[in-house]
């Protein structure tokens, strides 16, 4: 197994230089916002990822969770870590401070769940869930119920679930049959839920499950759905646990990968109902909970992007060692990364790992800013373009973190299809992303029905609009082909736009025929215009006395590969949505 080495030149890159960082350093109110503190808070995150979590990967990888007299047991090392992580006050990074958190804007704590995410998988789904469900918590539940359960959350002393998936429903919550009785100041949960990632384990004293259900007189479909915390040990008024709640896991899911994070299938109400806790107001379960899983999009995309680091630098490492074959123009004795397809591969992998990580960082600062902003239109507007720019995180970035991983299996060949060398499980562990928080299909109707067409338009033209400003004032003579590549891309986009807003009103069918070609052109064109981007500030950076001449000038040449070798699969699904509708049902049933 390769070591992990985070990022840091390029993820500091980023932040510094592509996400208008300095502006949430201006609007925040927090004053650890410095590049001192930053910087410090970066590389402890790396020496953690690297020294604690790496290691534990594939050895979670190997053993995974199991279930020992009704109780989850977590893999050789899981404990140490979680105490690790915990102790170090890494789980409320971004967390509010009224309830013990450290107030760190998103975009922070996103390249700290970047490096975590990389070094091991598995493990660092849990933090995700107490923070997203941590902050369902903050924005809709009672004040007694915050006290009670988040500073525990955002200190990591409990951790959190998100209850949504049952055996008959699937994706479909309007199908959710889980039952809610009230019961004096509480509610009595009964039913079962499938796919909880660490529904239960043997890590934290107690878990805190936010579940969705359906009140006695409550109607049907998605509009009767409520939200409770339920938790695994009842606790009391002064926050001390008491009593076991009448819940348990009933198995684990025997999964393709992560297989350490214990997905369970929990029952609830079993004896006499378990307890629960309205958060809010009856049957606005959905969109209280959509607070945590819009995070959790967001965070998964993230996921695509660690994946594919993860797996690119062990792919690199393996290359700089093997030796096989001579190379074109090469000479025996010389390694793998002499042949030129291994090049472009590990070029693909790398050029493409930092559009992704560019995009999520993107996305998390919107959300920064829309948390920030006191203006009320500019607000909006920040919410609005982060909402947008979300989907697009969540499907392209998982569906080429997939990609990502399977190149660095076939840069190993025949070894890479042998678990022993690692590869594979960056590929299997993969596979997941793309299908749980939604899956990319459910991603493309969303972007393409709710975040294009819900506002006519108007921030996918808002966003073009500015994207083809900055783009245009690139004036760095070496840069100009590549600039005019993607200002046609741009075009692209405006020309999907526009076919969209025609179809709406004709056969809804048509653009959800070909919703994920059209997510894919905004995509593929996003990264290009981040990487061209970086390409131009590269450049003038590396003018500067203490420049980091190796890391600019590799920053450039990625900038090249991805606009040459990568773009222009923007162009091919601009094809496909402008010809490939009536293909798509081509076939009738039977004929398949």
């Amino acid at each position: 197994m390769s070591e992990y080495n985070a990022p840091l030149d390029d993820i500091k890159f980023v932040v510094k230089h592509l996400v208008d960082f300095a502006k949430i350093q201006e609007k925040s109110a927090n004053d650890n916002l410095d590049w001192d503190v930053l910087d410090a808070v970066l590389e402890e995150a790396a020496k953690l990822s690297k020294n604690v979590l790496a290691p534990l990967n594939m050895v979670g990888d190997t053993q995974g969770s199991r279930i020992e007299d009704g109780k989850v047991i977590t893999p050789d090392g899981w404990k140490e870590a979680y105490k690790a992580v915990t102790e170090g006050g890494w789980i409320g990074l971004g967390c509010s401070e009224e309830f013990g958190g450290q107030g760190f804007p998103e975009t922070i704590a996103g390249t700290v769940s970047e490096m975590f995410q990389s070094a091991n998988l598995a493990f660092s789904l849990w933090p995700l869930l107490n923070q997203g469900g941590g902050n369902a918590i903050e924005n809709h539940a009672s004040q007694g119920l915050k006290d009670l359960y988040l500073p525990k959350m955002f200190s990591g002393e409990w951790t959190g679930t998100m209850n949504l998936t049952e055996p008959q429903a699937g994706s479909d919550l309007a199908a959710v049959r889980t039952k809610a009785v009230p019961n004096g100041d509480h509610y009595l949960i009964s039913g079962s839920k499938i796919f909880i990632s660490y529904g239960d384990h043997d890590m934290a004293d107690n878990i805190v499950h936010l579940v969705l259900a359906r009140t006695p007189d409550a109607p049907e479909g998605v509009r009767g759905i409520s939200l409770f915390i339920v938790p695994k040990i009842l606790v009391n008024e002064d926050g001390s646990l008491g009593q076991p709640n009448d819940l348990r896991a009933v198995s684990l899911e025997h999964k393709m990968g992560i297989h350490a994070s214990p997905t369970c299938v929990m029952a609830y109400g079993d004896n006499d109902g378990a307890i629960g806790y309205l958060v809010g107001e009856e049957n606005r379960g959905l969109e209280y909970m959509f607070v945590m899983m819009n995070r959790a999009r967001f965070e998964v995309g993230m996921q695509g992007v660690s994946l594919s680091e993860r797996a690119y630098q062990h792919a690199l490492a393996y290359a700089k060692d093997r030796v096989q074959g001579v190379p074109f123009n090469g000479k025996p004795g010389d390694t793998i990364i002499k042949h030129p397809d291994v090049r472009r591969l590990l070029m693909h992998m790398k050029s493409q790992t930092q559009a992704m990580r560019a995009l999520t960082y993107l996305g998390g600062a919107l959300l920064d800013l829309a948390h920030l902003e006191s203006n009320e239109t500019r607000q909006k507007d920040y919410q609005g373009e982060a909402e947008f720019l979300t989907p697009i995180i969540k499907a392209w970035c998982t569906e080429r973190g997939q990609e990502m991983t399977s190149l660095g299996v076939q840069i190993h060949g025949g070894l890479g299809f042998i678990e022993e060398t690692g590869a594979a499980q960056y590929y299997r562990d993969a596979r997941i992303t793309t299908i749980y928080e939604g899956t990319t299909a459910i991603q493309a109707n969303d972007f393409a029905f709710r975040k294009t067409l819900r506002d006519e338009g108007a921030t996918a033209r808002r966003l073009l609009s500015k994207w083809e400003g900055e783009v245009k004032a690139i004036s760095d003579p070496a840069l100009q082909v590549n600039k005019e590549k993607v200002l046609k891309s741009l075009g692209y986009c405006a020309t999907a736009l526009d076919l969209l807003k025609k179809r709406a009103a004709a056969n809804p069918a048509q653009i959800a025929s070909t919703a994920v070609a059209y997510l894919d052109i905004w995509g593929y064109t996003i990264g290009a215009y981040l990487m061209v981007k970086s390409a131009a500030i590269a450049q003038q950076e590396l003018t500067a006395a203490d420049a980091n001449k190796p890391f600019l000038t590799a920053k450039i040449a990625c900038a090249d590969f991805y606009i040459t070798h990568i773009l222009p699969q923007a162009e091919a699904n601009l094809s496909i949505v402008m010809n490939g509708v009536d293909a798509v049902w081509g076939l009738s049933d039977d004929q398949f």
